[in-house]
């Protein structure tokens, strides 16, 4: 089964709700441009491993 692509979208903010928008997008057959201003994508929730932490490898 291939999808075809259907356009190109721009999702800006590589945070939670940035990346999982970008995946949706992505899974539906679109092309994804995910600009993140820093250099790193999480958002803050990258850094809550610092404030709450687990010792849960996850991140």
């Amino acid at each position: 089964m291939s999808k075809d692509v259907i356009g190109a979208v721009m999702v800006v903010g590589g945070g939670i709700s940035g990346m999982q928008s970008a995946l949706d997008l992505a899974n539906s057959g679109y092309y994804v441009y995910l600009i993140e201003e820093s250099s790193a994508i999480g958002g803050v929730m990258s850094q809550l491993d610092k404030t709450f932490p687990t010792n849960d490898c996850t991140m």
